[in-house]
């Protein structure tokens, strides 16, 4: 089985050419400021054949050709919510995106660039686990307060993936586990597995620990005034938290790596910020336990900053405790996404339809 994975980003389109689960070709292809200039001020969706083009010349570079596919599989964008699995790309998925409710993402842009790839190659086009998954219990989309409803918004694709991984490597159904999943990237999500079913997250839009760029729970009150300071703009303050905040609003750098050598020479402020960093990863991880009722299979590390030694070994010191730790560094979605469009091509599982004609079912189905 030949699969084209596409994962689109701001500035960039990562794709891969796999045979089964062996890549043949991986490839991130740059946008350059000079080549995204006509699209600013427009919708991210009118670089669709932009990208597919470059994406298709470099298959043809590589002595690659669309007619050897046997299907193409996109990045899940922010759509309502669904059940985990592999969907169908179809009419009402697109038209979601257009509307792009949920907000304006750079991966709504994968099941358009699945769709006009596949159509050209004559094969079918998927997305996996798009990070609107939603398998939560009811009394869990309560917070605190009737006027606001927590939203079940995660790494899905990744954690789900590396979930299964790990099963597999055990010999058990993903189903049989109760798991952890920390996903430590640019965002900082957790989820609970119980079931065959994430059970809980936390969402790194709003909630949970603070990480390169993201502020995770904030004092909501200090929120609130800083907001009707008169000082920030909507979008100011969106930015502030989303992709300003976490180690780049202490320590004016993204990088782990830097903030890691500004340690090693004697940074007690980098030292002071990535402590509090790694002491927030652990209580966010300690709820997971809770929510799991102290009965965990194993917890789970994955995403960029599970490359850290340093990171894992002053969070294992942490939470240790709870169960045998593995770790999966990098967040391999690529390799995610080909993993859920095979199931589907083997038989191993039935792709899902989203039908946003239909109510959502608050069980997951």
């Amino acid at each position: 089985m030949k699969i084209l994975a596409i994962n689109p980003g701001s500035t960039s389109t990562k794709f891969a050419l796999y045979v089964n689960e062996m890549p043949a070709l991986v490839k991130n292809i740059r946008h350059s400021d000079a080549e995204l200039a006509p699209f600013r001020g427009r919708s991210i969706l009118e670089q669709q054949q932009f990208r597919a083009e470059q994406i298709e010349a470099a298959l043809k570079e590589a002595g690659h050709d669309l007619r050897e596919l046997h299907a193409v599989v996109g990045r899940g964008g922010l759509l309502p919510p669904v059940a985990s699995g592999t969907y169908r790309v179809n009419d009402d998925m697109l038209q979601e995106l257009r509307l792009a409710k949920r907000g304006a993402h750079a991966a709504n842009l994968g099941a358009f660039l699945a769709q006009y790839l596949a159509r050209e190659a004559g094969v079918p086009a998927y997305i996996v686990d798009p990070v609107s998954v939603d398998e939560w219990p009811e009394h869990v989309r309560l917070s605190g307060s009737a006027l606001l409803e927590r939203q079940c918004l995660s790494h899905a694709l990744n954690s789900k993936a590396v979930a299964k991984r790990y099963a597999r490597e055990c010999g058990k159904a993903y189903e049989s586990l109760r798991l952890i999943v920390a996903h430590l990237g640019s965002g900082v999500s957790m989820s609970a597995h119980a079931g065959g079913r994430t059970i809980e997250v936390s969402n790194p839009r709003e909630e949970g620990a603070f990480s390169t760029e993201r502020a995770g729970g904030v004092p909501v009150m200090q929120l609130v005034d800083l907001c009707f300071s008169g000082r920030f703009t909507r979008d100011q303050v969106e930015a502030a938290l989303f992709s300003q905040a976490g180690l780049y609003s202490y320590l004016g750098t993204k990088d782990l790596l830097e903030v890691e050598r500004r340690i090693a020479g004697g940074d007690s402020k980098a030292e002071l910020v990535f402590d509090a960093m790694v002491y927030q990863i652990a209580k966010e991880i300690g709820a997971m336990a809770a929510v799991l009722c102290g009965r965990v299979d194993a917890l789970l590390l994955t995403g960029g900053m599970a490359h850290s030694d340093r990171l894992i070994a002053a969070l294992t010191d942490y939470v240790n405790w709870i169960a045998p730790i593995r770790r999966y560094p990098g967040e391999d979605e690529l390799q995610a996404l080909v993993e859920g469009a095979l199931r589907v091509l083997r038989g191993e599982e039935q792709a899902r339809v989203l039908e946003t004609n239909l109510t959502f079912r608050r069980d997951g189905k």
